[in-house]
């Protein structure tokens, strides 16, 4: 099995992190985030809903939001 030395794994850890930082940005600025041959990342407003709690049945109203969604690319599913 490879061994991987520790500063390479520390130059790994910091570009993957750097690479998070710079999507988690573009995100929060309500920018789409593409990535070529991986997919696109983006923003979607939800609207605000009615739930139930399962335990207590008591109604809830679930306030809306924002969640990111992915869409991968077509090369990523082929591969």
């Amino acid at each position: 099995m490879l061994k991987l030395s520790i500063e390479y794994r520390k130059s790994c850890y910091a570009m993957l992190e750097s690479l998070l930082s710079i999507i988690k940005d573009t995100l929060a600025s309500g920018e789409t985030m593409m990535i070529s041959g991986f997919g696109k990342f983006s923003v979607k407003q939800k609207r605000a809903r009615k739930g139930r709690n399962p335990v207590s049945g008591e109604e809830i109203l679930f306030s809306k939001r924002k969640i990111v969604t992915f869409q991968y690319s077509w090369n990523l599913r082929e591969s």
